[in-house]
This record gives structure tokens, sequence and C-alpha cells, in this order.
């Protein structure tokens, strides 16, 4: 298991173009899971089919306490201090186990580590041999080329959160999974990394829960609603993401999904 760790304009724009190609070269299953979630004698969700599509963006909204970061971490197949009853299935029938990558809302980082050796991290602990030219590209993408042999106290929360999403990508796993993972930057920041992870995950099998309407609405492929122990698919704008959110048809459609929330 991996370790838990459309465009914005910079230097780095052309490194990108390489990491889509690559992803998008080779098709990436879905993932599906289907059953019910107790914790504590109450239900969290029940009889609940809940399907990321393959190659695209699902975003999880729901109040506090629905179980968004609990359905995450039962498709991950960690500990949820709970009862899953159910199944995890991938399209192609290959399992779950080693094929998925975690970022968290804190970035996890190594203090003592630079952004390259916290980047690497994952495979030097699992002994595996770092692709030098690999990790060099991924650093470049994210803007971080200037800063590799920093640690993390001399990076801004941005920077920080560019060195756990690289981290990520250096998995090279088909799914990730993302809870919340830039919920405490600056608006600024949250807009630029919003859009350069959707750009770098780029033909991913991706699970984003968020509390973020707008961040929803602008990335999401597909939308769901957890709530009254059901994932409830809700439809999103026309328009492919990166989408602007301040668009009408973007507002109209987030003034839907308010009422659908609190309703």
């Amino acid at each position: 298991m991996p370790l838990d760790w459309k465009s914005i304009s910079g230097p780095w724009d052309s490194g990108l173009a390489e990491t889509r190609s690559s992803l998008e070269a080779t098709a990436v299953p879905g993932l599906t899971l289907s059953g019910s979630f107790e914790f504590s004698g109450q239900v969290l969700f029940s009889d609940l089919e809940f399907r990321l599509q393959p190659g695209s963006w699902t975003c999880l909204l729901g109040a506090s306490g629905a179980g968004k970061s609990t359905l995450l971490r039962a498709l991950a197949g960690l500990d949820t201090g709970g009862k899953f009853s159910g199944t995890v299935e991938t399209d192609d029938r290959e399992g779950v186990e080693d094929r998925i990558s975690y970022m968290a809302q804190s970035d996890l980082l190594f203090p003592w580590l630079t952004v390259r050796q916290n980047v690497s991290l994952g495979r030097r602990l699992r002994r595996q041999r770092v692709d030098e030219s690999r990790l060099d590209q991924l650093i470049f993408d994210v803007g971080l080329r200037e800063h590799c042999n920093k640690k993390p106290a001399q990076l801004s929360g941005g920077m920080r959160q560019r060195t756990a999403l690289a981290r990520t990508l250096m998995e090279g796993t088909p799914f990730v999974l993302l809870d919340e993972p830039f919920s405490a930057l600056d608006s600024k920041t949250r807009s630029e990394m919003q859009s350069l992870a959707y750009r770098v995950l780029k033909g991913k099998t991706v699970l984003l829960v968020t509390h973020d309407i707008a961040e929803a609405m602008k990335l999401g492929n597909q939308l769901y609603i957890l709530k009254d122990n059901n994932a409830i698919n809700h439809p999103l704008p026309s328009s492919l993401p990166v989408r602007d959110v301040n668009s009408r048809e973007a507002l109209e459609a987030q003034a839907r999904l308010i009422g659908a929330l609190n309703s």
C-alpha cells in the first residue's frame, strides 16, 4: 500500500505535456464499492453502490459526519474503526492493493527531508529503485525545480502541497484518493493547486472528498452527495473541467447543489 502522504501558467508547463501523454497512453480501470457500513451501532451508509469512473474525477460532498472520509478509507482498504460489509472491485479484477495513492489535508512531509527526498520516500522505503529522471520531471511539473533541495520549513503552504502532489504522482498508481487536500490553503493558492492537480492527474481514476462546493463544481466529472445513508449522484454542468466557477452555468449549478445538500 502506498504511503499516506486547467492549467496554471509557469515555467514548468512544458514538462506537463510529457506527463499528460504518459498518463493518457495507459488506460486505467474504474473502481466500485458496494456494501454497508456501521460505526458504534450507527449506519453511515447502507446497500450503497459507489462508482469511480475510469480516468476521471469523482467528487464526494456531504455534511460533517456523513461518512465521506470513511468511504474513502473503505475504498483504500484502510482501517475505518467500524464494520464494512461489502466489496471493492476494479474493472480489471486485479484488486486495489498497492494500486492506490492517498493525499490528505495535511501534507505529511518529513521535516528533516528535502523536497526530492520526500517525493521519492515511498519508493526508497520499499527498497525500490528511484527513477531519478522521472523524479526530476515530476518536481519540474509541479514547479519546484528551484526548491528541490529545500526542507519543508523553508517552503510555503502551497509549495508543501505541491511536494505532496509530486509524491502522490511518484507512486504511479492508477487510483488516487484526495481527502480535502487543498482546504487549508488560501483562496489563490487553492485555486492554483486545484488546476495543477487536475492537469497532472489527467488519466488517473480520482476521488476528491471535499466540503467546498465550488471546488467540486470546478473539478468534478461526476459528483455524489453522501446523505440519508446513501450516495446520491448529482448532475454537473455539461461543460468539462476545469470549469469557470463564476460562469452563469456554474453558478446556477452551484445553487442547485446547495439546495440538494440542504434538503
